[in-house]
């Protein structure tokens, strides 16, 4: 059983950077989890669940924004970083919570006489550390790995810039692979059934009309500040400044990869942030394949999951206004 939790949370866990939208202004975004969603606004966040026993239950926390406290993060490129960072951690935080609410209740459905054990920070943080390990070994190592045998057998591949094409290229379909492949499974296909609620609710809450189940069901599922999108616009930056780099040997390259991550992540989140607010400008155009992405990564939810959304959204919003806070459409 543990082994299976584990298995169960190393998957959600991965597909946080994809599940996460949202970033620290006067903006609401939010995230699926575990049988739920997390909404946040600018100074606080909920996570709603439902339980196997229908009951939807609800934490709500206030959330210092990380520039307020460390004010480095208020500069450009140094600011998606700083937000980035507070948004995978309370992801895991979610998702810890999502999870003993979900799991907890599922294990003692099944066994009544079985006793439910919280999952501990110090599971979570394993948890987090495979993932990331398995993140640099599957889209870092095996691209760079793959390009370089194929090096061998075509000279041509010695071009900097074609080198980077085909790793990118190879990286992008790895990542298209997995993504399809796992939402095969029935627990990742729910996540994403909540990912397509937390959408809808959000654009619906932006609209400025009442958040409501009817209403929240009438808009699309695809939001532009998607992990989704995001993690598509790192890919295509990534293959950009990889052929900037003077690196021919394994080694360097490897490295290089690794120390310029939260670079690239820095400057794609600026993209992202410009084009979320300017749809048509070129910029836009790079995000959209994200977008298409999407029909993937979020999926019609039912009127169950949109209300479970908007009890997310409600606790965040009521959270907000206790802490004075102003909820701007953005």
């Amino acid at each position: 059983m543990q082994v299976r939790r584990f298995i169960r949370l190393a998957a959600y866990t991965q597909l946080l950077p994809v599940l996460e939208s949202g970033e620290e202004t006067t903006l609401i975004g939010g995230q699926a989890v575990m049988e739920g969603v997390m909404m946040r606004s600018p100074q606080s966040y909920c996570v709603a669940v439902r339980k196997p026993n229908g009951e939807i239950i609800t934490e709500s926390k206030p959330l210092p924004k990380v520039a307020d406290r460390y004010p480095i993060f208020k500069l450009p490129f140094l600011r998606g970083i700083g937000t980035l960072g507070q948004a995978m951690k309370l992801g895991v935080q979610a998702l810890q919570f999502s999870a003993n609410a979900a799991l907890s209740e599922e294990e003692k459905s099944k066994d009544p006489k079985a006793e439910a054990k919280p999952i501990s920070s110090l599971a979570m943080t394993l948890n987090l550390g495979f993932s990331l390990i398995f993140f640099f070994f599957l889209y870092k190592f095996v691209p760079l790995w793959l390009t370089t045998q194929l090096q061998k057998s075509a000279p041509q591949l010695s071009n900097q810039i074609l080198f980077n094409l085909v790793d990118g290229l190879i990286r992008i379909a790895i990542f298209l692979v997995f993504l399809y492949g796992i939402s095969r499974w029935r627990d990742i296909h729910r996540v994403f059934e909540f990912h397509g609620a937390e959408h809808r609710v959000v654009f619906n809450f932006e609209s400025g009309k009442e958040v409501n189940i009817p209403n929240a069901q009438s808009f699309v599922t695809f939001h532009p500040r998607c992990g989704t999108s995001f993690l598509i616009v790192v890919m295509l930056i990534s293959m950009c400044i990889y052929s900037l780099l003077p690196f021919t040997d394994f080694a360097s390259k490897m490295i290089s990869r690794f120390l310029l991550l939260l670079p690239i992540a820095g400057l794609s989140y600026e993209i992202i942030r410009f084009a979320a607010k300017r749809p048509g400008s070129l910029l836009g155009v790079i995000t959209a394949p994200g977008l298409w992405l999407q029909r993937i990564t979020t999926q019609t939810p039912s009127d169950d999951q949109t209300e479970v959304a908007i009890a997310a959204l409600q606790g965040a919003m009521e959270l907000e206004r206790q802490q004075g806070g102003a909820l701007v459409i953005a």
